[in-house]
């Protein structure tokens, strides 16, 4: 009885810690809330303007906040904030079940990509903020 009782203090010990590692890096000093399913919270991409993000190079990383305003068509969406408008591409797997409507304000991050003639944000996150 005593062998099994010690086997399952043992046991509750060693269960115990490897339950409470549920999220990921936090810089306490200017962290946002870390998201439900764990990961990176604290400093990323700068949050700028549409007006800056245009005049971006290729690739950067950009964080924008204003409205969704009108879908143009398959992941294409008009996205606008004080400061001009600007296409954005958000793939399905990136809403996460939202339901965004232009009154809503959202948070975007993602990657600047520009051809020739055009200049849009590559969306890998977005969120609600309102």
């Amino acid at each position: 009885m005593k062998k099994q009782i010690v086997i399952l203090a043992a046991f509750v010990a060693a269960s115990t810690s490897a339950f409470a590692q549920t999220g990921g890096f936090s810089n306490s000093q200017t962290a946002t809330a870390a998201p439900a399913s764990g990961g990176f919270s604290g400093p990323g991409a700068r949050s700028t303007t549409v007006q800056n993000a245009l005049t971006m190079s290729d690739d950067s990383l950009a964080t924008l906040q204003g409205n969704i305003v009108k879908h143009i068509g398959g992941d294409h969406y008009e996205f606008r904030d004080g400061s001009g408008s600007m296409n954005v591409e958000i793939d399905k797997d990136h809403w996460f079940g939202q339901t965004i409507t232009p009154n809503d304000k959202v948070e975007l991050q993602g990657e600047i990509d520009k051809d020739w003639n055009r200049v849009e944000l590559d969306v890998k996150s977005l969120r609600k903020i309102n």
